[in-house]
């Protein structure tokens, strides 16, 4: 058997977290077994489909270099094929149509919870051996229901779950195509797994109720059922579930704010799957452990922290010409071009950084002035220590420009002056860089120009007398 799994988000919205995370599953069992990954776009909600949001899921996947075999798949360009198989299953009598109105529907559901019931439909137009159907009403456009089986369980053997059953008498008679002839997600979604092969369906477990009706659809379409799996919900830091309505971010989003797209394929994966004590691993890596298990039972706490050192344990490791193109775009967003400093920039700051934006910060103080705060100069620019600033731009306007003739005019200042290295050393880090805390500081020098260096110290006051 070709495994063959699938993502099918709805373009109602934005790509989540959540979604994204069964993206991925779905990827990496698929690229483990040698199977292959589709991308299907279920846009048959009309009314909230938007072309942005396909645009949006179409870059998500993208930027996470979850790469698919086959699509992206449109339902909506599929409407021919949903009504073919609908034809046969009125046919073979699997389906019929029912006339009841909303207003029907209501009254019959409030009078079942009246009753102490679950409201369900109850089968008034379903046809059966020597009963009589209402007469059909004018004017009524029908719905297309599922005839689903009356008694017995529905049961699986879920791929995270483990075995579940639930009887047929807990779920109705589902309605599969509208009035307006578009299909539910239920039908559609059982017709396209069959017609597209897919071995092995990975999704949130809030899908589960919906499993039962799909097995029951696949059957009576004499389709093979693929084999489910419905990890648990991500839950925001609030203890809820993650959603597109409800606390959740989009992946583009994270892009935007620095994020590595392997540092969050890393994090996403090990929310609800693990591999031994693997906190970091690469992307093939994940693939040659993915096997399907491993996958937990319980919801996954959405940690921001936790994110962002594993983004920056990436950042730290990725070559500096790679990340100073990354930080050259986030530059760029900000009207700034860098230049062939960037990648040494980068290879300075990174240890400090946990997103491109942060390492973007500090890159921008050398391509752009800055400004110390108020509180900065009154700590650090007194009056004790302006003749040694004065001394040191001195001794930097005739020395050689690299780091080790910088050091050396940094000592030779220090022991004029008698002073310790971080009472000369923070002064000149907030005029040069806008604040006290930087790393080495000839280093920091070093990588300015010798006129950009002597214009910040000369400036506040600042003389070279």
């Amino acid at each position: 058997m070709t495994v063959r799994t699938r993502i099918a988000p709805s373009p109602t919205g934005f790509l989540h977290l959540g979604t994204a995370r069964t993206a991925l599953y779905s990827w990496a069992y698929a690229r483990h077994h040698g199977g292959q990954f589709v991308l299907r776009i279920e846009d048959t909600d009309v009314a909230r489909s938007t072309q942005e949001s396909v645009e949006q899921i179409l870059a998500s996947m993208h930027w996470l270099g979850l790469d698919y075999d086959e699509g992206p798949v449109y339902q909506m360009q599929r409407l021919d094929r949903y009504r073919e198989v609908v034809e046969q299953m009125l046919a073979a009598g699997t389906a019929y149509r029912c006339y009841c109105t909303p207003a029907e529907l209501d009254a019959m559901k409030e009078a079942q919870r009246a009753r102490g019931e679950k409201a369900l439909y109850d089968g008034r137009w379903r046809p059966a051996q020597g009963k009589v159907l209402p007469p059909v009403p004018e004017g009524v456009p029908p719905v297309i229901r599922f005839c689903n089986p009356p008694d017995g369980d529905v049961s699986w053997d879920d791929l995270v779950k483990g075995p579940i059953t639930i009887n047929n008498r807990e779920i109705d008679d589902l309605i599969i195509v509208r009035a307006d002839g578009v299909p539910t997600y239920n039908f559609a979604v059982v017709v396209d797994d069959w017609d597209m092969g897919i071995s092995h369906v990975f999704r949130g477990d809030e899908h589960i109720n919906n499993t039962p009706w799909q097995i029951n659809i696949f059957r009576a379409l004499g389709a093979p059922l693929p084999q489910f799996g419905h990890v648990p919900v991500i839950l925001g830091e609030d203890g809820q579930k993650l959603s597109k309505r409800r606390g959740a971010v989009s992946v583009t989003a994270y892009e935007e704010g620095g994020y590595l797209p392997e540092a969050m394929l890393n994090y996403l994966a090990r929310l609800g799957w693990s591999h031994g004590d693997e906190e970091l691993f690469t992307r093939e890596q994940m693939v040659a452990w993915f096997d399907g298990t491993h996958l937990s039972k319980s919801p996954a706490q959405w940690d921001a922290a936790k994110l962002a050192w594993v983004n920056a344990q990436y950042i730290k490791a990725k070559p500096d010409a790679e990340l100073a193109l990354l930080v050259a775009a986030q530059l760029h967003k900000r009207g700034i071009e860098s230049d062939d400093r960037l990648a040494a920039i980068c290879a300075l700051f990174k240890d400090r950084c946990d997103t491109t934006v942060t390492l973007a910060n500090w890159a921008a103080a050398f391509y752009a002035d800055v400004q110390p705060s108020d509180a900065d100069r009154a700590q650090h620019l007194t009056d004790a220590v302006r003749p040694a600033i004065a001394a040191l731009a001195d001794k930097l306007a005739t020395v050689a420009w690299d780091k080790a003739s910088i050091t050396a005019a940094i000592k030779e200042v220090l022991a004029a002056q008698g002073l310790k290295m971080p009472a000369l050393a923070m002064p000149v880090r907030v005029l040069v860089m806008g604040t006290a805390q930087t790393p080495s500081l000839d280093a920091v020098l070093a990588l300015f120009s010798r006129e950009e260096i002597l214009k910040r110290l000369q400036r506040h006051e600042i003389s070279t007398l």
